[in-house]
């Protein structure tokens, strides 16, 4: 089984993104599980999402505590969450920012840091980072095609808002294979 933790803000579709997730992985013949946990429910606040992954079915109903996968939407919540917590030295982190830093990875760690707000903006015309971060995610863990992540978001939007939605999903998907970031 492998996991996946998302950090983001209220808002910023961190639920929308492990459901998105979970219906492609499970489109791509594997058991998937897509949950959130919310502190205080407000636009702002930092809330997390969990996907699950396996060949088997998934029993376990827990929040994920020690991740593969870290998406980080907002990357202000570094400062205040501990957001790479029980992340192992073979996980991977994508990082929703414009720049690079050193971040406090476990050692052997992959990190991405992919501007996702501008590839939204581009794209959709908002800044809403996470169908972007979705691409990344495809693209860097391989735990979703980006066939199944476009089923997933053409049967959640209407028309033209699934179109832009996976034009940035692709974008970042194609920079992140091609090892653009």
């Amino acid at each position: 089984m492998k996991e996946l933790r998302i950090h983001g803000r209220g808002g910023q579709g961190s639920v929308t993104a492990a459901e998105l997730i979970a219906t492609a992985a499970f489109a791509g013949g594997s058991y998937a599980q897509a949950f959130p946990a919310f502190g205080v429910e407000r636009r702002g606040a930092p809330v997390q999402a969990f996907v699950r992954f396996s060949n088997e079915k998934i029993r376990l109903r827990s929040q994920i505590y020690e991740p593969d996968y870290i998406i980080v939407q907002d990357s202000t919540l570094i400062h205040s969450v501990n957001v790479f917590s029980g992340m192992s030295g073979e996980g991977i982190a994508i990082i929703n920012t414009e720049r690079k830093k050193n971040y406090d990875l476990p050692a052997g760690a992959k990190l991405i840091v992919i501007d996702a707000t501008q590839i939204a903006l581009e794209e959709i015309g908002l800044p809403i980072t996470n169908t972007a971060l979705m691409g990344a995610f495809a693209a860097a863990s391989e735990e979703i095609t980006l066939e199944a992540l476009k089923g997933a978001i053409e049967e959640r939007f209407p028309g033209k808002l699934a179109e832009t939605n996976f034009a940035a999903a692709k974008r970042a998907y194609s920079m992140v294979a091609e090892g653009a970031v």
